[in-house]
């Protein structure tokens, strides 16, 4: 998994369990590919963030504001790390 960066960096990561996270957000399904496209639009890494970010979105139903950062208004999709504890949703 990539951390995914406005800028078009990332960090190097991988897939693990969700941790037992589960809801939050007010989304429908839905709705979850057009904030994603929103979410994912400032980076190199687009077909990653799309990947993670549709995942988090179904898992959490909520896609923080912006391009990068804001993840404190969706706990859920915060919190949610890779097996390694880095980040899972970006």
């Amino acid at each position: 998994m990539q951390e995914v960066m406005a800028g078009g960096h990332g960090r190097g990561g991988s897939s693990g369990g969700g941790g037992g996270v589960a809801g939050g957000g007010n989304l429908r399904p839905g709705e979850c590919a057009p904030k994603c496209a929103g979410r994912c639009s400032n980076t190199q890494y687009k077909k990653a963030c799309l990947t993670f970010c549709n995942k988090c979105c179904a898992k959490c139903l909520c896609v923080p504001p912006g391009t990068y950062g804001n993840k404190g208004a969706c706990p859920c999709y915060n919190n949610w790390k890779t097996k390694e504890g880095g980040p899972k949703c970006p």
